[in-house]
C-alpha cells in the first residue's frame, strides 16, 4: 500500500516536471512546466484506482481475520454434545461386562477416546470465541456452555479411571443405578443443546426448557439415590477400604448428574435471552 501512495503522489510531479535543457536535476529558472495533457489524467486515474484497490483488498484481508475460519458454535456444541452421549454409552457398557477384563479394557479405552475427541471440540471452540468478530450468542455463554459440558466428559473418564484405579472388584446395584440415570441425563443434554440453533421459533424454545426440566428431574433422581446408597454403605459395608472406593464413585456418578444440571441452566439462559 505503500508503494501505491508513493505512486499516487510522485507521479503528477513527474508528469509535468520536464527538467531544463542542460538536464540538470535542480529545479531553477530554466525550469518548464508542461500542461496536463489527456494521457496525464489517464495515468492518474490508474494510479488512483489502484491505490483504492490495495486499500479495500488490504480492509477486507483485516475484516476476514476476524470472522471464523471454519465450521460454526452450534455445529460443535453438537459434536461434542454426542461425544458425551457416547463416552456415557461406553461407561454404562463397561459397568454391565465389568465382570469380564478384556471388555472392561476395551470399554475404558472407547471413553477415554470419546473424552480426547471432546476435548479437540472443545479447543475448537474456545479458540474460534477468539477469531469470531459477531458470534451467534454471547460469547460469555459460548464460554461457559462448552467448558461445562466438557467437565462432564471428563467426570465420566474421571469415573471409569477411578474404578482402574481403585482396583473395584466388582459393581453394586447402587452403581448400576446411578450410571443409568447419568446415561439418561447426558442423552437429554445432547437434546437440549441441538435444539440451541433454531430457539428463535417457539415451539422449539418451548421444547429446550422441558428438557432442561427434565435433566433437573434426573439429577433430583440421582441424588435420591445417592443418599440412599451412602446410607447403605455405612450401614452394611464391614471393609474400611471398600466403603472408601464405593463412597468415591459414587460420589463421582452423582457429580455427573450435577454438571447436567449446570448444561442445562446455562441453556435455558441462553434460551430466555435468546428466544
Amino acid at each position: 500500500m505503500q508503494e501505491a501512495i508513493t505512486l499516487t503522489v510522485l507521479v503528477p510531479f513527474a508528469m509535468f516536471y520536464r527538467g531544463n535543457r542542460s538536464g540538470s536535476t535542480m529545479c531553477g529558472p530554466r525550469c518548464v512546466w508542461s500542461e496536463p495533457s489527456f494521457s496525464f489524467f489517464v495515468a492518474i486515474e490508474r494510479e488512483r484506482s489502484l491505490f483504492l484497490f490495495v486499500s479495500s483488498l488490504e480492509s477486507a484481508m483485516l475484516f476476514a481475520k476476524l470472522l471464523p475460519r471454519e465450521g460454526n458454535f452450534f455445529e460443535m456444541f453438537n459434536q461434542h454434545a454426542d461425544y458425551i452421549v457416547e463416552a456415557a454409552r461406553a461407561f454404562s457398557k463397561l459397568v454391565a461386562n465389568y465382570s469380564d477384563a478384556h471388555l472392561r479394557q476395551q470399554y475404558n479405552q472407547d471413553v477415554d477416546n470419546a473424552e480426547r475427541a471432546a476435548d479437540r471440540v472443545t479447543h475448537d471452540v474456545n479458540k474460534a470465541i477468539h477469531i469470531t468478530f459477531i458470534t451467534p450468542i454471547d460469547r460469555e455463554q459460548i464460554h461457559s456452555l462448552i467448558n461445562t459440558m466438557d467437565d462432564v466428559a471428563d467426570l465420566i473418564q474421571d469415573s471409569a479411571e477411578t474404578m482402574a484405579l481403585y482396583d473395584v472388584r466388582f459393581m453394586t446395584d447402587e452403581i448400576v443405578r446411578l450410571t443409568d440415570v447419568s446415561v439418561k441425563c447426558c442423552e437429554r443434554v445432547r437434546d437440549a443443546v441441538k435444539l440451541l440453533s433454531r430457539i428463535a421459533e417457539p415451539a422449539v424454545a418451548e421444547a429446550a426448557l422441558k428438557t432442561c426440566e427434565e435433566i433437573d428431574q434426573l439429577e433430583s433422581d440421582a441424588d435420591r439415590i445417592m443418599r440412599a446408597a451412602m446410607s447403605k454403605l455405612f450401614r452394611e459395608e464391614p471393609d474400611v477400604r471398600e466403603l472408601i472406593k464405593l463412597k468415591a464413585i459414587y460420589e463421582l456418578l452423582e457429580t455427573i448428574t450435577d454438571k447436567c444440571e449446570d448444561v442445562a441452566n446455562i441453556v435455558e439462559g441462553i434460551v430466555l435471552e435468546n428466544s
